[in-house]
This record gives C-alpha cells, sequence and structure tokens, in this order.
C-alpha cells in the first residue's frame, strides 16, 4: 500500500493554487490523482466545470451497490504569495508537515485517497459503494461541488476539512453583499450643496455595528453568533469633490436554520430605518451559501461518535464558524459531515502545517466509519 504521508508530500508539492488567486488551477493535482488510482486498479473519470479545470471521481465498488458514502475533498488552494516557509517544499520537522495545502485541505484528500487504497488492496471490498470526490473551487465560488451535486445519489458525504479529528454537522453559511449610498456630487468649497455619500454611509456603518451587537446576544449552541463583517469601502473621486456615490461589501455569517433571505429582510428595513439616507442593497448578490445543519442524531453522526469513541477521541459532534462544500451536498439531498486532521487556525496561513499523527488518525478514523455506517 502507498504510504500515507509520501503521498500527502506529492499532493502538496503540486501547486493547485486557484486561479481567482493568480494559480495555474488544479489539473496538474488531478493528473496525479488520475495515476495513483491507476495503479490500484479504481476506475476514475473527469467532471468538467471549468476548462481545464476538472473535478476527479474514483469509484470503488462495495458488496452493497445500491448504497454509496461520498468522500469529498477540494483539489484547490488559496494564494502562496507572502509565505514564510517554502509553499511547494513539503517539509516536515517533528510532527509536523509544512507547505501550502497541507492543512486546507490535502491532508484530508490524502486520508480519503489511501482509504479507498486500503480497501482495494486488503481483498476485502467495502460495504457499499464508496464515490472518491476532488473537487476544484471551493476556496473561491463551490462551482466544483455544484456541479459534483447535479444529479448525484448518495446515502452519506464526509467532507475533508481540518477539524481536529471532530466530527462536524453543523457550520455557518455565508452571504456576501454590497450596499450602494447614493448622494449628489458638489463642489467642496461649497459643501452644502451637496450631499456627501461618504458621510451617509457613516450612519449606515454605525448601523450595522449596532446589529452585529445584536447578532453577538444571541449565538447558536455549536456554531456561535451570526456575524457582520464589513470587508471594502469604496467612494468618492478626488479630494475637492463632494462624493455622490459610495460602496461597502460585507460578509454575514448565517446560523443553520436562519436563510439568506431572512437576513437581507432584516438589512433592508435597517437601511429603510435611516432617515435621510439613500442606501439600497446591490444586486446581483456576491455569495450565497446557507449553513450546514445535519441533526446529531443522524446515523451518519452517530456513527462517527461510536468510531471516534473507540479510538480514544473526542465523539460529541460540533460545530464550526467556517463553510465548506458540505452544505451544498447536503442541499442536494446527502447527508452530511465535516471531518479532516488539522486546525482550521492554520489554514491560509504564512506557515501551514498539519499534524502529521492526526493525518494517520484520520485515515482510522474513514476505515472505521466506512465499515460502520452502512450497519447504523
Amino acid at each position: 500500500m502507498p504510504d500515507l504521508i509520501a503521498t500527502l508530500c506529492d499532493l502538496v508539492a503540486i501547486n493547485s493554487v486557484n486561479p481567482a488567486y493568480g494559480g495555474p488551477g488544479e489539473l496538474a493535482l488531478v493528473e496525479y490523482l488520475e495515476a495513483f488510482f491507476a495503479k490500484l486498479g479504481i476506475e476514475t473519470s473527469r467532471q468538467e466545470v471549468f476548462a481545464g479545470r476538472p473535478n476527479l471521481l474514483a469509484r470503488l465498488p462495495g458488496r452493497d451497490r445500491s448504497r454509496c458514502i461520498v468522500l469529498e475533498a477540494h483539489t484547490d488552494t488559496v494564494t502562496i504569495e507572502g509565505m514564510s516557509i517554502d509553499p511547494l517544499k513539503p517539509e516536515i520537522r517533528g510532527n509536523r508537515l509544512y507547505g501550502r495545502g497541507s492543512c486546507d485541505t490535502k491532508a484530508g484528500l490524502a486520508t480519503m485517497m489511501h482509504t479507498l487504497a486500503h480497501f482495494r488492496q486488503g481483498g476485502n471490498p467495502p460495504p457499499c459503494d464508496l464515490l472518491l470526490a476532488a473537487a476544484v473551487d471551493e476556496e473561491f465560488s463551490y462551482r466544483g461541488v455544484v456541479r459534483l451535486c447535479e444529479g448525484l445519489r448518495a446515502d452519506a458525504a464526509i467532507v475533508a476539512e481540518p477539524t481536529e479529528l471532530r466530527a462536524v454537522c453543523a457550520t455557518k453559511g455565508v452571504l456576501r453583499f454590497a450596499i450602494v449610498v447614493r448622494g449628489r456630487a458638489a463642489h467642496s468649497s461649497k459643501p452644502h450643496l451637496g450631499v456627501n455619500a461618504i458621510v451617509h454611509m457613516a450612519q449606515v456603518i454605525a448601523a450595522l455595528q449596532q446589529h452585529a451587537l445584536e447578532l453577538a446576544a444571541s449565538p447558536h449552541p455549536l456554531v456561535g453568533p451570526a456575524t457582520c463583517s464589513i470587508g471594502v469601502i469604496q467612494g468618492g473621486l478626488q479630494v475637492n469633490q463632494v462624493p455622490d456615490f459610495c460602496r461597502i461589501e460585507i460578509d454575514r455569517r448565517l446560523l443553520p436554520g436562519q436563510s439568506a433571505s431572512s437576513a437581507l429582510e432584516e438589512y433592508r428595513r435597517l437601511l429603510a430605518a435611516l432617515p435621510g439616507v439613500e442606501a439600497s442593497i446591490e444586486e446581483p448578490l456576491l455569495l450565497v451559501d446557507e449553513a450546514l445543519d445535519t441533526a446529531p442524531q443522524h446515523p451518519l453522526i452517530s456513527a462517527a461518535g461510536k468510531v471516534l469513541g473507540a479510538m480514544g477521541l473526542n465523539p460529541a459532534p460540533c460545530g464550526v464558524p467556517f463553510g465548506c462544500d458540505a452544505s451544498k451536498l447536503a442541499r442536494a439531498g446527502v447527508p452530511s459531515m465535516v471531518f479532516g486532521p488539522g486546525s482550521i487556525d492554520r489554514a491560509h496561513t504564512a506557515d501551514e502545517y498539519v499534524e502529521i499523527n492526526e493525518v494517520e488518525q484520520a485515515l482510522q478514523f474513514l476505515i472505521g466509519l466506512v465499515q460502520e455506517f452502512p450497519n447504523s
């Protein structure tokens, strides 16, 4: 059987930075996966998403062909610019493996590859079909998993993200949108003849900050409170002109059970309540991804807890504040959880790393879950 950590090193050494962040995309990694599975005699297929950026699917038949577990991991990473380590030269220091994508989420992908290898080479087929789905574009607009969900039929999905070996059944969703304030231009020597859009936007921002405090007062038991972050502001053309335009971009994190449409209505009411301010929400919205909310009592989550407990790890299901591909799979009718080695606190960092012992434990967990879930 191929060595797990050697496979992870190979994956880290492949530049798969998302083109949105100046990278070449995921194709070289897809080609590596094809070669890996070809050596094992596991059939693969490509699922085109963008030109030259396909999802890679590898299916291992199980004893019960009517059931299927999806093992899903994304193949793209964020930028390698500004890193304090060599991003594409995997380096092992003690229990840590450094490199871009080592934590988010090539470690999870490697464990899923080796889960299929384990059942393929062990002479004992898995209880049901295993479908490994290596999806593009998670780090930018989720188009890979959206393509994957078209016509997908499966009984469960495990999505690789760094969760510190916890079984995650709830994630926040995200709503990204822009607010535009309109004013009236005038010469800066007579500002009273104009309407200053930047000044009016200050009122909008103050109202948003007050609303954020109200959100913080009502946390969800697994993922914490909804949040609102203003990440971009643009306004004005030159210093000697009263600005007639100002625009901000907002990242609102949604709680399980909370819809993007209801959150937008909150903001529309907030803007309407500001006297004399001409403010509106810009269409189209920048991004909508609602939360993952798999019941802690679902057989998938229960099976995960049983396996984790047997390994001496924390069996309690939990939530995380970030979003990922799992919510799209769940909305497509596939009960989903998130699991993987490493901490989200190390993802996207200048010195990204993953703990090697967690990678090895993650593989043990996946093998156990594949064996346990069909009996749940």
